[in-house]
């Protein structure tokens, strides 16, 4: 029988975060805390850590689920892997990112899609990619009572149209693009944006004209807080990662190193020990014996 769960020890005097905090964070001149998550565990580690924010991004396709980019994860996949994080999470805000192909088509589609989300896997806020018409989506989502954070610069599940997965605004028009888009998500009524691996300076620039918080991966320290993925900053995966990325951890080593001694300690028999097996009362073994002998 395999072990319950452990919930994390309750962090004392805590309050759930809400879209009012975040605003009066940003006011404040406060660092807001994101990390993704998409899973129990994950979560309850993201709780235990008091991050403001947890977002089930839609790179779980990559991150665990094993696929070669965020595109193909379908919309059940996220609702299902934004559920189990809802039951690790007390106080972090939690949104969930809008997967490729479930809200584009049409604003009958985004809100359909954003309501699975609020409804199915208690989400606080959805997350979707891009300008353009995606400010219409958005704003569709918005009046139908769901908040919803933006995401401009990097949009990786439109990488392939923007060149691969790179820095985006490195030029003045390419610039301009991504102020554009920022300035029309937050006029749209987004309650946070992601800035995603945009030039430093560029990001400075843009600071004064954002009223609502600005969530920054790969876009310098002026935007008012940072997002990273959890696997990205633990080091369960393989290679370095983006330029952006700090490590804080090795976990992937450790949990090879922990299965490699498990298995030699099988194939040695060093495992189970004595003390990792149950006993039976000597009275009752010899019942036992004398009684399957005589089957």
């Amino acid at each position: 029988m395999s072990a319950a769960p452990h919930a994390p020890a309750p962090v004392l005097d805590s309050l759930p975060m809400t879209l009012p905090r975040l605003a009066e964070k940003k006011r404040l001149g406060e660092a807001i805390v994101m990390v993704t998550a998409y899973d129990y565990p994950s979560a309850q580690v993201a709780e235990a850590a008091g991050v403001d924010m947890v977002l089930v991004g839609d790179s779980g396709a990559m991150t665990v689920l094993g696929y070669p980019s965020t595109v193909p994860i379908s919309l059940d996949e996220m609702v299902m892997l934004t559920a189990a994080v809802r039951r690790g999470l007390r106080t972090p805000f939690l949104v969930s990112d809008l997967p490729f192909g479930s809200y584009e088509g049409s604003d009958e589609l985004a809100i359909a899609t954003a309501q699975r989300f609020v409804k199915e896997a208690g989400a606080d806020a959805v997350k979707l990619e891009g300008g353009g018409v995606m400010v219409d989506r958005a704003r569709a989502i918005i009046a139908a009572g769901i908040p919803v954070m933006g995401h401009v610069g990097l949009t990786p599940q439109t990488s392939t149209a923007l060149g691969g997965y790179k820095a985006q605004g490195r030029t003045a028009d390419a610039a301009l693009k991504v102020a554009a888009d920022a300035v029309a998500l937050q006029e749209a009524g987004c309650f946070s944006i992601v800035w995603e691996a945009i030039p430093a300076a560029v990001a400075e620039e843009l600071m004064p004209r954002m009223e609502i918080p600005v969530i920054g991966i790969g876009a310098g320290g002026a935007t008012d807080g940072q997002v990273l993925v959890f696997h990205d900053l633990l080091g369960i995966r393989e290679g370095v990662g983006a330029r952006f990325v700090k490590r804080y951890g090795d976990v992937m080593d450790e949990m090879v190193r922990g299965v490699r001694a498990y298995a030699d300690d099988v194939r040695t028999r060093r495992y189970p020990a004595a003390d990792h097996t149950y006993s039976i009362d000597p009275g009752e073994l010899t019942d036992f014996r004398g009684r399957l002998q005589a089957q």
